[in-house]
C-alpha cells in the first residue's frame, strides 16, 4: 500500500498518540510506502511560527528516521489542487488530495471532507 499522511496523522504518529491502531499497523508495516508531503511540512512550519502548534524541532530528521518518503510539490500537483471542486477550502488539504489523486496514494486522515473527493482513505 502507498500511504500519504495528512498533517495531523503525521503529528499524531510522531507523538505516538491518536492514530487508529489498525492504521498505525499499516503505517509501521515495512511493506507499505509512507509519504509526507512538503505541504504538510510547510503547514507545520507556518503554524509553529504563529504559536498555534507544537511539533518536533527536527521535523525533517523525524520524518526520515521513521522511514517516510518526502513528497515534493510539482507543477502538476499545483494545477490539480487548483482545479479541485471547492468542497474543501484548506489549501494544504487540497494539495494533499491532489497529490493523492495524481500519485495513486491512500490518504491517512480523519478529515471527513476528504470523502467528497475521489481519493482512497484510511482513517487516522
Amino acid at each position: 500500500m502507498r500511504l500519504l499522511l495528512d498533517t495531523h496523522a503525521l503529528l499524531w504518529w510522531l507523538a505516538d498518540s491518536g492514530l487508529d491502531p489498525i492504521t498505525a499497523r499499516a503505517v509501521s508495516d515495512p511493506r507499505n510506502d509512507v509519504f509526507v508531503s512538503a505541504a504538510s511540512v510547510w503547514e507545520i512550519a507556518i503554524k509553529r511560527s504563529l504559536g498555534k502548534l507544537s511539533a518536533p524541532d527536527n521535523l525533517e530528521e523525524a520524518i526520515a528516521g521513521n522511514g517516510f518518503e518526502p513528497l515534493p510539490i510539482s507543477l502538476a500537483h499545483a494545477t490539480k489542487a487548483g482545479e479541485l471542486p471547492q468542497h474543501h477550502q484548506d489549501p494544504f488539504d487540497r494539495m494533499l488530495i491532489a497529490q493523492a489523486q495524481l500519485e495513486n496514494l491512500t490518504t491517512v486522515t480523519r478529515d471527513a471532507r476528504f470523502r467528497l473527493y475521489d481519493v482512497p482513505l484510511l482513517t487516522a
